[in-house]
């Protein structure tokens, strides 16, 4: 009978990686809003400075990942210009306002994916929505940061409910097993653990809702729940977008995780709804920071 390997080292490195990743993350939120003026300065984008900076690393390593992903694991002219182009967005983001770094992100996925195709590259258009399936995120991060009355709560929280997420659904997973969500698209994925990242990113809406109680209402935890089905959602469709390319990672960056896009996929769908939510409501999910 076959012996399976021990899953002690890669957890133990997953976890090394979280405890390092995860206090840059939340220092560059914590120190890039108005309640922190860098230099002294009145509103500028330099109050964002630390977290433009994270995010447009991050952003370029996705865009990067994403271009050996649509191209079977080389980086095309029209991949290279993906980089280029989702750093030039968020730097209009920055720099000037939210609409033209969204602007330049649809104008950046017709671009690429018509410049894939003059290539001959294996997957064009996959390649023009790495734009919109990079950029979009990277600019709702930063869009919510500075938004009055909520803004860093608001990010601190969709963090939360994301971390809490992939661990609930790791730990039900692995301690009940059962059915799998989708078998043909991630094997490792079962309902229990669907539902264990739900409980867990409810419990996250139920702290907020306790800890900043102003302008918080008991609506956060079926909120926080039906995110955590996004999020995972998320993580199923970056698993898909895997399988279509036949890689089991889109990089080795991350001790035990693989490549950025492995650990940020779902992050990226959550990052998104939430600033849609925020737009339609004319107002941050959480009152409070």
């Amino acid at each position: 009978m076959a012996v399976q390997p021990s899953k002690g080292p890669a957890l133990l490195k997953r976890l090394v990686s979280a405890l390092v990743l995860i206090p840059v993350a939340l220092a560059a939120i914590w120190f890039s809003g108005p309640e922190y003026p860098w230099l002294g300065l009145e509103y500028s984008w330099l109050w964002r400075a630390p977290l433009i900076l994270l995010v447009a690393i991050v952003g370029c390593v996705l865009a990067w990942e994403w271009a050996r992903l649509c191209n079977r694991g080389h980086l095309s002219f029209a991949g290279a210009l993906l980089i280029v182009l989702v750093l030039l967005a968020m730097a209009l983001a920055a720099f000037m306002r939210d609409i033209n770094g969204i602007w330049a992100l649809v104008s950046s996925a017709a671009l690429v994916a018509a410049l894939a195709r003059l290539e001959h590259d294996a997957r064009p258009y996959w390649l023009g929505f790495g734009a919109l399936y990079v950029g979009l995120p990277c600019l709702a991060i930063l869009w919510l940061r500075v938004q009055p009355h909520g803004g860093l709560a608001t990010l601190l929280w969709l963090f939360a409910l994301v971390w809490a997420t992939d661990t609930g659904a790791y730990a039900a997973g692995r301690l009940i097993g059962g059915p799998k969500l989708a078998p043909t698209i991630s094997p490792n994925k079962t309902w229990a653990g669907l539902i264990g990242g739900a409980v867990a990113a409810a419990a996250i809406g139920f702290a907020v809702f306790s800890l900043l109680p102003e302008g918080n209402s008991l609506w956060l935890v079926p909120v926080s729940a039906a995110l955590a089905l996004v999020e995972q959602g998320g993580d199923l469709f970056e698993s898909a977008a895997k399988r279509q390319a036949g890689v089991k990672d889109s990089g080795n960056l991350i001790p035990g995780h693989g490549g950025a896009l492995d650990r940020l996929d779902g992050l990226l769908a959550v990052s998104v709804a939430v600033a849609a939510l925020c737009v339609i409501l004319g107002r941050p999910l959480v009152a409070g920071l």
